[in-house]
């Protein structure tokens, strides 16, 4: 039998979505959200050796991936084709999904430092306006890190930022973090560390004694709308 063929592709990729408990991991990462091995194998209540085995398998079929995150391993839909197809499916079935509700404290939540950048709702959207905005494009040399168009290095040297010297540092300039509360990425490297620390120059966010919670200023909205609408101030 040739492996290659479609209908046989389709039917090992049927047969991983079709086990109830998988089916339920991968309902559980439609919103986008990454999520661990426990917080998976609780959501399709079973052991933790057998969610393992099941993350496994559809890792084999390429219905998900693993995000190294520190210590942390994390899994998500591999892409947006399986989001697709999953989708399709639930139509079909006449299911509804659920959404994802984070228990992280909501000060944390909306803003906080990850290590030396901007993470939270305030980091996560800072990464998809600087992507909406055409500012920010994959690398073509590095599949995990992010490149600057010459329209966003004029933007952003325009709100005061320092490109040369972040370009100097010796780590990647800009990439993907995922983000602990919010389970989508936010932006991480050199970039967003000079962002950070520019927004902290500029009085746009301002930083907690006591903790790694960030607040957004009104200052941030009406000086750099662009990176931080939507996002409430404090």
């Amino acid at each position: 039998m040739d492996v290659s063929t479609a209908d046989f592709r389709l039917a090992h990729v049927a047969g991983a979505i079709a086990e109830p408990a998988r089916a339920r991991m991968l309902c559980c990462l439609l919103d986008g959200h990454a999520r661990t091995a426990t917080e998976l194998a609780a959501a399709a209540d079973v052991a933790a050796s057998t969610a393992s085995a099941h993350l496994a398998r559809l890792k084999a079929q390429r219905l998900i991936e693993m995000v190294a995150q520190g210590k942390h391993r994390y899994f998500r839909l591999a892409g947006p084709e399986v989001a697709a197809a999953l989708e399709g499916l639930m139509v079909v079935a006449g299911v509804a999904r659920s959404s994802f509700k984070p228990s992280t404290p909501s000060p944390l939540r909306a803003a906080r430092t990850c290590y030396d950048h901007m993470a939270g709702t305030a980091g996560v959207t800072l990464h998809d306006r600087l992507h909406a905005e055409g500012w920010l494009v994959p690398s073509t040399a590095d599949a995990q890190a992010y490149e600057l168009t010459p329209g966003g290095e004029r933007a952003l040297e325009a709100l005061g930022l320092d490109l040369q010297a972040a370009r100097a540092r010796r780590r990647r300039f800009a990439c993907a973090c995922l983000d602990w509360s919010e389970r989508r990425p936010h932006l991480g490297g050199a970039l967003a560390a000079a962002l950070l620390q520019l927004s902290l120059q500029r009085g746009w966010v301002r930083q907690d004694l006591d903790s790694r919670a960030l607040k957004l200023t009104p200052r941030a909205l009406r000086d750099a709308p662009l990176l931080f609408g939507g996002v409430g101030a404090a």
